[in-house]
């Protein structure tokens, strides 16, 4: 494996934490996630199972740190429900098993009252203890917390096609729905920011808005039942001192302009869906108003393409999106168990 770059002058942090205010640092910055099942993969073909040795290897800037959630619980022979109500059940790949979602704990619901007497959690269920821990051993290294969702995950445990209903017939269950996730997340936040002593630099607030070829819902109903959980979650992460790291998938193209007025600094994971969502675009467009990470097509280039394919593109990314500072190298989603590894080395191998 090759890519490694060492610098003596810009530490991680001081990278990351550079390109995000559009300050150009001495290479741009890198990030890495990916599912299980694709780090046996990795671990394979290096023959170890040293984490930190890869991410150290590919020049990884950033380290993502998290407080331990409750343990799943198995309410059904092979269905699993998580602490705040999701429910899945697990695909097996060549590389390990992976979640596939279904309805969630709420589908069934046809009063306000079930929605009501759901057992939500609140953050007294996480164990916070270790990061302070985690930021000593990640010091060098910008760190990002968390995995707020204050809209698709909500709609998850309600069930997707009863989500969609519910916004049209019923929206008080949604704003209801919103409103407990908004709150635990705010809660979680602070809590995190507490016991690190303000050491977070990066909080993610996650809700999945665009399909492969357009917006899940209209602007009108963005503004309506996502933006203001947004806002709240935005003003709190800067409160703080983090900045806001927002993941969406699919096309979003008509929604960045609403996510930049509402505070986001970063967005990911640009996904390549169409020419509104390609750097040049988005450099044009955007470029110095929020930082972008991501945008290495998983669906075709890092599965399907040749190394050389691999690093041809992320070249461009980073001398696109890169100029100035802004960007931040990143898959367009946690890397996947059928992108060959040569490929993801590859993909780190550019100056």
């Amino acid at each position: 494996m090759t890519g490694e770059v060492k610098s003596q002058s810009w530490s991680p942090r001081e990278r990351v934490l550079a390109a995000v205010s559009h300050t150009e640092p001495d290479r741009t910055p890198r990030d890495f996630w990916a599912e299980k099942p694709t780090m046996s993969r990795i671990f394979s073909s290096l023959g170890n199972c040293d984490e930190e040795k890869l991410l150290e290897d590919l020049g990884i800037d950033i380290r993502h740190i998290n407080a331990i959630e409750p343990q799943e619980r198995e309410i059904a022979p092979g269905v699993f429900q998580n602490f705040c109500g999701e429910r899945y059940v697990y695909k097996m790949t060549a590389w390990g098993k992976m979640r596939e979602d279904i309805k969630g704990a709420l589908a069934s619901a046809s009063t306000f009252a079930e929605l009501e007497s759901f057992p939500f959690p609140t953050p007294d269920c996480m164990d916070y203890s270790q990061l302070p821990m985690l930021c000593r051993r990640y010091e060098r290294y910008a760190l990002v917390y968390g995995f707020a969702d204050v809209w698709q995950r909500p709609g998850l445990v309600r069930g997707w096609e009863e989500w969609f209903v519910d916004m049209v017939e019923r929206p008080e269950w949604v704003h209801f729905l919103c409103r407990k996730f908004t709150d635990f997340y705010l809660e979680d936040y602070t809590r995190a920011a507490e016991v690190t002593k303000g050491r977070i630099d990066i909080y993610l607030l996650i809700s999945d808005l665009g399909s492969q070829h357009g917006p899940l819902i209209s602007t009108e109903m963005f503004r309506k039942f996502v933006a203001p959980y947004i806002a709240e979650m935005v003003q709190l992460i800067h409160s703080i001192g983090g900045k806001v790291l927002f993941h969406s998938c699919g096309a979003i193209y008509q929604f960045i302009s609403e996510l930049i007025s509402l505070g986001v600094d970063i967005i990911d994971p640009i996904q390549p869906t169409s020419p509104e969502m390609s750097p040049e675009n988005l450099k044009r467009e955007f470029g110095g108003k929020v930082c972008f990470h991501g945008g290495i097509d998983m669906q075709n280039l890092l599965p399907k393409g040749s190394p050389q394919q691999v690093r041809q593109v992320a070249r461009k990314y980073c001398e696109i999106l890169g100029e100035g500072g802004g960007y931040i190298l990143a898959p367009a989603h946690l890397f996947q168990p059928d992108v060959p590894p040569e490929n993801i080395f590859a993909m780190y191998e550019v100056v």
